[in-house]
């Protein structure tokens, strides 16, 4: 376990200043694009999806909801959301009937790619903005947040 100096005071200080930054810096993004992108976007959590069939191709619904740390019938909910909408696909397993392995459509591949362009786009000219102190200060952070993101993740498992 890392050793730091930091008091119960100073932690609790920062824990409560990363809870309401970073939704509110995810917020922030989410409008950029939607008053941008020219589709409907998905909800967060089927974003999270599309991004997780994204990188596991062919995983099934059971094991993307461990992944996502959500309940196999809300995923199953999206999947069937996303399926209308023609973003994902649910192909059968050739041993298991019962089990679906999906993938994303070429539809969703291209969306994806637009969203996270734009993404970074908003971000960028945002950065553009910062001065080079607060710019070293994120590039900085950036591997402690990765660092804190998954040490939250599994502690959760």
């Amino acid at each position: 376990m890392p050793q730091h100096s930091a008091s119960a005071q100073d932690l609790d200080h920062l824990a409560a200043g990363l809870v309401a930054c970073l939704p509110a810096l995810s917020r922030a993004l989410e409008r950029q694009v939607d008053l941008t992108y020219p589709h409907a976007k998905p909800s967060e959590a089927q974003l999270a999806l599309l991004r997780h069939v994204e990188t596991h191709d062919g995983v099934t619904v059971r094991a993307a909801a461990e992944a996502l740390l959500m309940k196999p019938n809300n995923v199953s909910a999206l999947v069937t959301q996303l399926t209308e909408q023609g973003l994902l696909e649910r192909r059968p397993d050739a041993s298991d009937k019962r089990v679906a392995h999906l993938h994303l459509t070429a539809t969703a591949r291209q969306r994806i790619g637009e969203v996270q362009q734009l993404m970074r786009a908003h971000v960028v000219r945002a950065l553009g903005a910062l001065t080079d102190g607060e710019m070293d200060a994120l590039g900085s952070a950036l591997g402690a947040l990765t660092s804190l993101e998954r040490r939250l993740r599994h502690s959760t498992r």
